[in-house]
């Protein structure tokens, strides 16, 4: 039965149409490889141009928030001439 088995492997390794299918196999799963490496770096590159204009946006809200907090100290740390009369009138 080993024989068979032994022979039929070896006349399927040898046939000419089960070699085309194997070469043409592994070339199409090399260039399916290729495709999804390149769509994971496209991906990768978008997805880092997102994670640039995110990290800007905030950074820009940040110094926005800064600047507000900082106007605001200095009109607190400067008495307003109108305060008495501003309390007054509350």
């Amino acid at each position: 039965m080993r024989l068979i088995g032994l022979a039929v492997v070896r006349d399927v390794l040898r046939s000419r149409r089960f070699q085309e299918r194997v070469i043409l196999a592994v070339i199409v799963a090399k260039a399916l490889r290729q495709v999804n490496q390149q769509g994971r770096a496209s991906t990768m590159a978008r997805l880092a141009a997102w994670d640039k204009r995110q990290i800007h946006s905030l950074e820009a809200k940040a110094e926005k928030q800064s600047r507000a907090v900082k106007g605001t100290r200095q009109m607190a740390s400067r008495p307003s001439k109108d305060l008495p009369q501003k309390m007054r009138e509350a």
